[in-house]
């Protein structure tokens, strides 16, 4: 007998299979994901051109102020996508092409549609794998004028519903409420994609690669099941049972790496690892004790430039960073310069068109042709040192003389401040390992520390995008050549005598633990809301494992 005291169902359930792109379970009613909710319209009784133009532009405006807010309270990667639409949004050149249809006699929905597709399809037609993936933002640009211009807009999908559908947007889903439990099921999609790095960063379970998602039923009781890839349709009392049985020992586990949180992190062996955090934006301090952490492996200091803050001065940077220090209580705080270009644009700064922005002018690359930009940034960090432990940490290095010329310019920066009178300390200067070429040679590089960024080390050693669906099995931080890669930077720093940690997703990801910690590294940082999770890993992982 069941919980109703009716005889067991019989299981006719029926199990769609993809890949696993966040871990965790959860069950609940499918809500399928739906495009725009655009009513029907002819063109006004009056054919009026300036009506319909009014119209349009005060959709587009209602639609810009919506992303600039949904931007401002996102973070880290989140911030960066969404910074991206509102500058695509802004700009005169995306909307042109609508208005001057309106202009000729189009309602605004036609209008608008035409010229958005046509963008679209150039977008996804390019060779460059980066503008094909920015067809998806262009989409939801697309998709959220025209919701305004009907006064049908989408309501949030339920809370705790899972989410079924060909994609999601990174603005979709940052509009849920996941408080409630929930997760994400796409036909296509990757586990390297935008939204697959948010679902990790908010415990949100998904899975995507499923193929035909026809027969998940809006409304329907489905089981998903984020660690082995699968969304089970119409469970039966044995699937209820035995996923439930899952969940609860899944929730004891959680509970059991819970108590490690603010314990020092230590293997089987009793070899200690320090756990660092990887903070986006400083809002992300408030309620988080530094007593669970060693420190922060990673600032990204992106959120200071976003879109419609302008480049912050000297004096907003050193505001934030002494934030920071602050918290951090005399623990190391790792700040990255600005990591911009690649999927992070920044209006008037990064290059547009770029042919590649991968391998483009991102990163320390970017920071060296704009000296102005750079040296009001290492000014601040310097300035900023004299509170707390502080280091700078250099992204995107590929040659020896990249470094030198950073050390040149820091040293430029320090020898302003002590003419200035100003209170400062040259902190300590690092490079982000994310380069094959960096990785082979860490050894020529005269950094005082190295990190090694997982996401674009994997992406660029396996030559496969993190945000390609096609490509996604291939973007593996735990294949052998990238693990070779990490082996030959914390070979290297030990010759060197440097320290040596690793920051980004592979460090929070339980099965992946045990393979870094293999291959030597006993530093790492990751999201807060992994920090117990790691450390249970850790706990886990013995060099000597028994016979």
């Amino acid at each position: 007998m069941n919980a109703r005291g009716s005889a067991p169902t019989t299981s006719a359930a029926l199990v769609l299979a993809g890949r696993s792109a966040a871990p965790g379970l959860a069950a609940g009613r499918i809500a399928r994901i739906a495009g725009p909710k655009v009513a029907a319209r002819a063109p006004s009784a009056a054919g009026d051109p300036a009506a319909e133009a009014a119209r349009l532009a005060a959709a587009v405006a209602a639609a810009l102020a919506a992303l600039e807010a949904l931007a401002a309270a996102a973070e880290g990667d989140a911030a960066d996508i969404l910074a991206f639409q509102v500058a695509m949004l802004a700009d005169d050149a995306l909307t042109e092409g609508a208005f001057a249809a309106v202009a000729s006699g189009a309602p605004a929905e036609t209008g608008w549609s035409a010229a958005l597709d046509a963008e679209i399809e150039g977008y996804a037609a390019a060779d460059d794998e980066y503008f094909r993936a920015r067809a998806a933002d262009l989409a939801d640009i697309r998709d959220r004028v025209l919701s305004r211009l009907s006064g049908a807009e989408d309501a949030p999908p339920p809370a705790g519903a899972i989410l079924v559908g060909d994609d999601l947007t990174p603005s979709k889903f940052l509009a849920a409420d996941w408080s409630a439990g929930g997760g994400i099921v796409l036909a296509a999609g990757s586990p390297a994609s935008h939204v697959a790095m948010l679902a990790r960063a908010r415990g949100v379970p998904m899975v995507v690669g499923v193929g035909d998602v026809g027969a998940a039923a809006d409304g329907a009781e489905a089981l998903l099941d984020g660690d082995a890839g699968t969304l089970t349709l119409s469970p039966g009392d044995a699937e209820q049972a035995a996923f439930h049985a899952r969940r609860d020992a899944a929730a004891v586990a959680g509970a059991a790496a819970e108590t490690l949180r603010f314990r020092p992190a230590v293997t089987a062996d009793g070899e200690p690892v320090r756990v660092h955090v990887n903070l986006a934006d400083p809002e992300e301090l408030a309620g988080l004790d530094p007593a669970q952490c060693d420190g922060v492996g990673l600032v990204r200091t992106e959120f200071l430039f976003h879109a419609g803050r302008g480049l912050p001065d000297e004096a907003a940077q050193l505001a934030v960073y002494r934030r920071i220090l602050a918290w951090a209580a005399g623990r190391p705080v790792t700040f990255r310069t600005l990591d911009a270009g690649g999927d992070k644009p920044i209006p008037g700064l990064t290059i547009d068109g770029e042919s590649n922005p991968f391998l483009g002018l991102r990163g320390l690359r970017l920071s060296l042709a704009y000296p102005d930009v750079f040296r009001t940034q290492l000014r601040a960090l310097c300035r900023a040192a004299v509170d707390g432990h502080a280091r700078v940490m250099l992204p995107m290095v590929t040659v020896p003389a990249e470094l030198a010329a950073a050390a040149v310019m820091l040293d430029s920066v320090v020898a302003d401040l002590a003419a200035e009178n100003l209170p400062h300390r040259r902190p300590p200067l690092g490079i982000m390992v994310e380069v094959p070429a960096a990785a082979l040679a860490a050894e020529s590089f005269a950094a005082d520390f190295y990190s090694i960024g997982s996401n674009d080390l994997t992406q660029y050693t396996m030559a496969a995008a993190r945000d390609v669906g096609a490509v996604a099995h291939l973007c593996d931080a735990g294949s052998p050549a990238v693990l070779r890669l990490v082996a030959a930077t914390v070979e290297a720093a030990a010759a060197r005598g440097v320290e040596v940690s690793l920051c980004g997703d592979a460090a929070a990801d339980p099965a992946l633990v045990p393979l870094l910690l293999g291959a030597g590294l006993r530093s790492l940082s990751v999201a807060p809301v992994a920090v117990a999770r790691t450390k249970a890993a850790i706990a886990g992982f013995s060099r000597h494992p028994p016979p």
